[in-house]
């Protein structure tokens, strides 16, 4: 028997890798939720509301970098997908949002529910097309799935609800997607440049984003050759922070003491892998130096000095061979110092229980980290939760729209529950006027 529509979309779905689908049951989907039925290798993960599937679909999109996939029904089911797609856009997680929508027939009428989902999604997706007809649907399908594996971010496809049970075709493009890993790197006259100003600076100070999440082996190498002490955004800690010991600390607008003062008595610092958006805590009067995989980042948070394209893994593999041992590190030991007494200072504010009705909020932190296993992750919301526990390895999982989507730490723990290799899972939420 020929497949329909629906069929189709989710054995391409199986083939790119896709484990499950965050949705809502129902209306213009019932075609999608009976073809993952029958498929069984496909999880329909059932969520109260579809806002909570998008940021499911981009917390696991960017726990385990692979495709993850949401979809909503017609009008205001695809509507609700968009906060947790900006989210997925602009955090770099590969996301495939199935927009359901009305009867193809029923187009520009200004039907019940209908929206224009092209002007919806258009500035939150790199893909975002609507196919009406089985012949289109293969093609637009693979180049939604290709350009949020290729480019990092949302490929949407609006699917009508009667195409999803017509008869399927082969169409003329092909079948699967294709996740590559490129090489990228500077130029060797760059990475020579950087070497030069390195190897001659006394003072240098590394400040790693998740850009740099891959490079953890290489970063800790050359932090030890410059007797450089690193500092790292919220988003980056759990990758950074873990066997390096030169680490003193985040900065931002969660972060601590020691992180600024190194950065800001650095004679040279050198961002690695970090869009950090935070210009108040950025040093205004040292070198600094930029290196990201996406050029139109350069120069645009900071007033830096040289800025180089490229993957920071494979940019500081180029580099390690021509850094030279520093013997002096006075510099660092004096901001490892100072990271000792910030740490101390939050231990002792954790020692603290607080009133009658009115709890330290430092305290329950200290008590559940005894508590969590070795593997757990906390999923944090916006306002004070996020500076409650910042100074030992804790696995933490923020949303990029934090500041605006206040519950996003709950949406998120659902898929990444289900992706985290068994280990728990524990959302966090508080208000400002705890404690």
């Amino acid at each position: 028997m020929a497949k329909n529509v629906a069929e189709q979309l989710v054995d391409t779905l199986e083939k790119a890798g896709v484990k499950r689908i965050y949705a809502v049951t129902g209306d213009s989907l019932n075609e999608v939720n009976e073809a993952v039925r029958k498929n069984g290798k496909i999880k329909w993960i059932h969520v109260r509301h579809e806002e909570t599937g998008a940021y499911a679909a981009a917390a696991e999109a960017q726990l385990n970098g692979e495709l993850a996939c949401c979809a909503g029904s017609s009008g205001p089911g695809h509507v609700h997908l968009i906060n947790g797609l900006y989210d997925a856009q602009r955090s770099g997680a590969p996301v495939l949002a199935i927009a359901s929508t009305l009867p193809t027939h029923e187009f520009g009428t200004e039907y019940f529910q209908e929206t224009n989902t092209i002007k919806l999604f258009e500035d939150c997706s790199y893909y975002n097309q609507v196919a009406t007809t089985p012949e289109q649907f293969p093609r637009m399908l693979q180049g939604a799935i290709q350009a949020a594996l290729s480019f990092r971010g949302v490929g949407v496809i609006g699917l009508p609800g009667d195409l999803t049970s017509k008869t399927a075709t082969p169409g003329e493009s092909s079948q699967q997607s294709f996740p590559t890993k490129q090489r990228v790197c500077p130029s060797a006259e760059e990475i020579n440049e950087l070497a030069d100003l390195l190897n001659k600076a006394e003072k240098v100070t590394l400040f790693c984003g998740i850009g740099a999440k891959d490079a953890h082996k290489e970063l800790v190498e050359l932090s030890q050759r410059l007797n450089a002490p690193v500092a790292y955004s919220f988003k980056s800690k759990m990758e950074i922070q873990y066997d390096n010991p030169n680490e003193v600390g985040m900065t931002g607008l969660l972060g601590m003491p020691s992180g600024y003062y190194s950065m800001h008595e650095a004679e040279v610092l050198v961002l690695l892998g970090t869009d950090f958006p935070y210009e108040a805590f950025m040093p205004q009067n040292n070198t600094i130096v930029q290196v990201d995989i996406k050029a139109n980042r350069l120069g645009r948070r900071a007033k830096i000095k040289m800025g180089l394209c490229g993957d920071v893994k494979d940019s500081l593999q180029e580099l390690l061979p021509l850094i030279r041992q520093k013997t002096n590190d006075s510099f660092l030991r004096e901001q490892l110092a100072h990271y000792d007494k910030v740490k101390k200072n939050l231990r002792s504010a954790a020692e603290v229980k607080g009133k009658e009705e009115k709890i330290q909020p430092e305290y329950v932190i200290s008590v559940i980290d005894e508590l969590a296993s070795n593997d757990a992750v906390f999923t944090v919301d916006t306002r004070m939760i996020t500076g409650y526990r910042e100074g030992e390895n804790v696995g933490f999982f923020q949303s990029w729209l934090d500041g605006e989507c206040h519950a996003t730490g709950y949406r998120s723990c659902f898929s990444l529950s289900g992706t985290s290799g068994g280990g728990s899972v524990w959302p966090w939420r508080t208000f400002e006027d705890v404690g």
